[in-house]
Order: structure tokens, then sequence, then C-alpha cells
């Protein structure tokens, strides 16, 4: 993979992480609130849900 592809995915990361803000503020700060009240054992669920979820996705997508 080349440097500009990569440079490319990660303003798409940016441009997807800032539509739930501008779209819904605040929707997107209660669910920041939810999710600061999860336990770190909480947390690492989630964070583990939404990594295989995104590699089974990007995998579909091939």
């Amino acid at each position: 993979m080349a440097w500009h592809e990569l440079f490319r995915a990660l303003c798409l990361v940016l441009i997807i992480e800032g539509l739930l803000p501008f779209a819904a503020p605040r929707r997107w700060r209660a669910g920041a609130l939810a999710a600061a009240g999860l336990s770190d054992r909480g947390l690492r669920i989630l964070g583990f849900a939404f990594l295989v979820g995104g590699a089974l996705l990007l995998n579909l997508s091939r």
C-alpha cells in the first residue's frame, strides 16, 4: 500500500468521525457521556466489538 492511500484512509476516518457531532451534537454528547460511564471491561468489550465488526465489514467489501 502506498503512503498516499494510507493518508487518504485517515482523512476518511476524520470525515466519518466528524459526521455525528456535526449532524446531531446532542445525541453524540449523550452517547459519549454514556460511554464515559462504562467500566474499563465494558469499554474493552465495546472496542473489541467495533474492531471485529470493522474487520468483518472490510473483509466483506473486497
